[in-house]
C-alpha cells in the first residue's frame, strides 16, 4: 500500500526538496504541500494523508496547534515533526500533544523515507538515547509535566507494564520479542492492549506516559 504524505513547511525550498526525495522512494507518494499549519488542517481534512511532515515555526498557525488539532480530528494521519535541532524547545511539546515522533531537517534521503515508513506503521520514531535526553532536559529547563492519570497504569497486567517499559526505552515489537522471548504477534496484541487501556494514540504517546508516570526515567 502506498503511504501517502503531507508536506508542511513554511520554505517553499523545504517543501520542493522534500516533496522530489520521496516522491522518488517506492511506496511513497506526496499528495499535497501545506505553508502553515491551518492550511494543513483543511490539507489533511480534504487529502486523508497517512503522514503529515510537520514543520514548527511557522506564520497563521504554528506545527504545535495544528499537530494538537489534526491529532483530536477524525484522522489516522500520523504526525512526523520536522526540526533542526535535535533538542528544539517545541519538540516535546509537540510530541505530548500527539505527534508520533520528530526528524531532523538535514536528515539523508533514505532517513527520511524510512521515518515516513516507520511512522506511517504505527511504530515510534524516537531513539532511545534522544527521548532520555528530551525528558531530561525539559525537566530541567522547565515545570514538571503534567503527570498523565497515574491510575491508568494500574489497569495494565504485569507483562503489559513490562512491555509499556520497553517500549519507553525505545525497542521496537521484533526487539520486545526477543527481550522477552515470545513471539512478535503476542508483542502486537500487549502493544493493542495498552494503548486501549490508557487512552493513548500510538507508541510515541505510550512512552511519553511511561516517562511523565515515572514507570521510566531517564538515565
Amino acid at each position: 500500500m502506498t503511504i501517502r504524505v503531507l508536506i508542511v513547511d513554511d520554505q517553499m525550498m523545504v517543501r520542493e526538496g522534500f516533496s522530489v526525495l520521496l516522491n522518488a522512494m517506492d511506496g511513497i507518494e506526496v499528495v499535497g504541500e501545506a505553508v502553515d499549519g491551518r492550511e494543513a488542517i483543511a490539507k489533511v481534512a480534504a487529502l486523508r494523508p497517512d503522514v503529515v511532515l510537520m514543520d514548527i515555526r511557522m506564520p497563521v498557525m504554528n506545527g504545535l496547534e495544528a499537530t494538537r488539532e489534526i491529532v483530536a480530528s477524525d484522522t489516522d494521519a500520523k504526525v512526523l515533526v520536522l526540526t533542526t535541532f535535535d533538542l528544539d524547545e517545541y519538540v516535546y511539546q509537540a510530541l505530548r500533544a500527539g505527534a508520533s515522533g520528530f526528524l531532523l531537517k538535514d536528515a539523508s534521503a533514505r532517513q527520511l523515507a524510512d521515518g515516513v515508513r516507520v511512522v506511517a506503521s504505527g511504530e515510534a520514531l524516537l531513539a532511545p538515547t534522544v527521548t532520555k535526553r528530551l525528558i531530561l532536559e525539559f525537566s530541567k529547563l522547565s515545570a514538571p509535566p503534567k503527570l498523565a492519570d497515574p491510575a491508568g497504569a494500574g489497569e495494565l497486567t504485569e507483562r503489559e507494564t513490562e512491555v509499556l517499559v520497553l517500549i519507553a526505552q525505545g525497542l521496537s515489537n521484533a526487539e520486545i520479542a526477543d527481550r522477552l522471548i515470545v513471539a512478535e504477534s503476542t508483542i502486537k496484541t500487549h502493544v493493542s492492549r495498552i494503548l486501549v487501556k490508557l487512552g493513548l494514540r500510538d507508541r510515541t504517546q505510550a512512552a511519553v506516559f511511561a516517562y511523565e508516570t515515572r514507570l521510566v526515567t531517564p538515565a
